[in-house]
């Protein structure tokens, strides 16, 4: 665990000069769904390509069963989309995985050091048009442009940018599930619906237009963990 956050102050020192670099021009991202207010419409900026990524040879992985806390199908899965996507993820020592069959309540969004087997969990918001009625259940995933829903499948983690929601970082889609991720602007970015007391007053957190939101103090973290260049698996199992 400690090889997963040991590079965190640096990749926030990184992160912050990003946004002072990039602080001139505002890009739009994931907008923002709370419990009990509306959302504000989202502005229909362009969103450029990120850099395509060089591809490199798959990383060692000493890691062959499911961690402990990840369901052994899940974990199965989300291996077989990195083994499948290897010309497009050049780092591949570590991924994360959304495991969007558990409630909004739980700690869903895991962090997987392939190599160590370390792990770490966090909360993550899935979007409106996946649970309409807001139960903090995901019910379905999407893929169309406007729906304000969860995409399922392999994405890339792509370059930084600063946005509505402050520093985020852009997401390439890579299966038929969710390619339209860029055109979608889905995103990591962090949202104060995120928050761990979000469960303390209403039971669940808020919801995204689609990202993936986390808390506003776990952005950092999953940053430093994530980078550039690795894969999220996202699915309901």
């Amino acid at each position: 665990m400690t090889k997963m956050i040991d590079a965190a102050a640096s990749r926030r020192a990184f992160l912050k000069t990003a946004g002072m670099i990039a602080g001139t021009g505002l890009l739009a991202g994931c907008a923002a769904r709370s419990v009990t207010t509306a959302a504000l419409p989202a502005a229909p900026l362009p969103v450029p390509p990120p850099p395509v990524a060089t591809p490199l040879p798959a990383a060692p992985r000493s890691v062959a069963s499911a961690p402990r806390g990840i369901r052994p199908e899940l974990f199965e899965r989300a291996v077989a989309a990195l083994q499948r996507h290897s010309s497009r993820i050049r780092q591949q020592d570590r991924i994360a995985i959304a495991d969007f069959s558990l409630p909004s309540s739980r700690l869903r969004f895991h962090f997987v050091d392939l190599q160590g087997g370390a792990t770490r969990q966090m909360l993550v918001s899935h979007g409106i048009g996946s649970d309409p009625d807001h139960t903090g259940m995901l019910q379905r995933f999407s893929n169309e442009v406007n729906s304000e829903a969860t995409s399922e499948g392999a994405f890339l983690a792509a370059n930084y940018y600063v946005g509505k929601h402050q520093l985020s970082q852009r997401l390439i889609g890579l299966d038929p599930t969710n390619y339209n991720a860029l055109d979608r602007a889905i995103v990591i970015h962090g949202a104060w619906y995120s928050n761990p007391d979000m469960i303390a007053k209403h039971g669940k957190l808020g919801r995204s237009q689609g990202c993936f939101a986390v808390g506003e103090r776990d952005l950092d973290t999953l940053f430093a963990m994530l980078g550039e260049g690795r894969m999220i698996y996202a699915t309901k199992v």
